[in-house]
């Protein structure tokens, strides 16, 4: 399996991929040492993952820069990453003993009720390549915590961050047994849905996640799917500074080059401050640095898979020809590399591929609406259900607008954010199950219930 730069579309090293054997081998090792790793207990648990957080911070830089040369993502937006996965490693610490310890529901004289929690066993952890840190943490640390084993799949775009995870998570003092890695591409995934695990928690596309959902639902073992979005965001005409909005809002739709879930990929707005926010939205674009994504300074990098600049011409094709205007961007950019211009389309309509199917890249449909009913409409017209956002100065007009909009989490001025101690999930398309909050960290585990009676 090659690993290609996709700066320089040069190979960085070639990795041997998993086989039915060696998972087998694997999933065996896992299996023998899940319950001794439970049985240190959560205090000794926490004590690991407590040297993990700070081996992110000691290696970062070293970190960052494996991330950037297998993944595009600009050097600052890697250490950026690898930082918001220590702070949500952090929140996890801290609250790991609250939520994962036996509760005491009645406590008398003659009953104790309890209910204790259990971990699943041995889990596969099959993970995306847009966030490896911030995506990987969400599951594989509460799994570790919760006393689990881990078959952890890194996407074949994001390899050797993965390999990073492993290398660093064992010299914190996770057992070789409790973690294991699995490299490869589709088929790696395929043979991991044929082992025997107690959980499947998998990130990444609703078309691999239902098929993911299909394969193991005989099973009947926890099956979480954490997938996409079409994440619309509505500016109404009260905002006080349009400025600051468009900036915000770009940033919301375009960070990470637009790779991200719960990226913004549809702005309604309405139409008494329409031209402003689309002068001063673009002008935000334009100051942007776009190039390698080594050198300092650098917003727009490459993209992660060539295959998106496919998607991504064909969204502005589809767009053009249905009547939308170009407004800036729209192609390729020449040279080495998968990269792609900041792209802003007006005058679109919800039925553009751009306004329904999801992008994941440097691109933005920005419509006009006459009033709030017209912006619920077009935002809820949607398969997806992940983030919505709302920037107004009213809290109430925007908690009234975020409750008909069916999303696993609502934005009021602000978006393209996720907080550890708030539940991540999504609806519809957007998937089952949550990570973060107590909810995450109790989702890799059984709930047991005690009922002790004094005679």
């Amino acid at each position: 399996m090659n690993i290609i730069n996709p700066a320089t579309e040069e190979i960085i090293t070639t990795l041997q991929e998993d086989n039915e054997a060696s998972l087998n081998q694997k999933i065996a090792i896992l299996k023998k040492s899940q319950e001794g790793w439970a049985k240190q207990g959560l205090k000794e648990r926490t004590k690991v993952i407590q040297n993990f957080y700070d081996l992110l911070d000691t290696e970062n830089e070293t970190l960052a820069a494996v991330l950037t040369s297998e993944m595009g993502k600009p050097l600052q937006q890697s250490r950026n990453e690898i930082n918001g996965a220590k702070t949500r490693i952090q929140w996890m610490l801290h609250n790991s003993d609250k939520y994962l310890s036996n509760e005491l529901i009645v406590n008398t004289s003659e009953l104790k009720e309890i209910i204790s929690y259990d971990p699943l066993g041995v889990i596969c952890n099959i993970s995306a390549w847009n966030y490896p840190y911030l995506v990987g943490v969400n599951v594989f640390i509460p799994a570790l915590l919760a006393g689990n084993a881990v078959m952890y799949k890194p996407s074949e775009y994001a390899s050797l961050t993965g390999l990073e995870i492993e290398r660093l998570l064992k010299k914190a003092g996770v057992p070789d047994g409790v973690f294991q890695i699995a490299l490869g591409a589709h088929q790696t995934g395929e043979l991991l849905l044929d082992l025997d695990f107690d959980g499947y928690f998998f990130t990444g596309s609703y078309r691999t996640g239902q098929h993911i959902y299909q394969r193991v639902a005989a099973k009947m073992v926890p099956c979480q799917l954490e997938l996409g979005g079409k994440d619309p965001l509505y500016v109404t005409e009260d905002v006080k500074d349009i400025n600051a909005v468009a900036i915000g809002t770009a940033d919301g739709a375009f960070y990470n080059n637009g790779q991200s879930c719960c990226a913004v990929e549809r702005i309604y707005v309405h139409e008494k401050i329409y031209d402003d926010y689309i002068s001063a939205f673009n002008k935000e674009l334009k100051s942007w640095k776009i190039g390698p994504p080594t050198e300092e300074g650098v917003y727009i990098g490459s993209l992660t898979r060539k295959e998106q600049l496919n998607v991504l011409e064909q969204q502005v094709e589809d767009a053009v020809k249905n009547g939308a205007v170009l407004l800036t961007g729209g192609k390729r950019i020449n040279g080495k590399g998968y990269n792609f211009e900041p792209t802003i389309l007006v005058n679109v309509s919800n039925e553009m591929k751009v306004m329904q199917e999801e992008s994941f890249g440097p691109i933005i449909g920005i419509m006009k609406v006459k009033d709030d009913a017209e912006a619920i409409r077009m935002m809820q017209d949607t398969e997806y259900g992940l983030t919505a956002s709302v920037y107004s100065v009213s809290m109430d007009r925007a908690q009234q607008i975020l409750s008909q909009i069916d999303s696993g989490t609502g934005y009021w001025n602000c978006c393209d954010r996720v907080s550890a101690g708030l539940p991540w999930s999504g609806r519809k398309h957007s998937g089952i199950g949550a990570t973060l909050s107590h909810q995450g960290l109790r989702a890799f585990t059984k709930p047991k219930a005690w009922h002790l009676r004094n005679s």
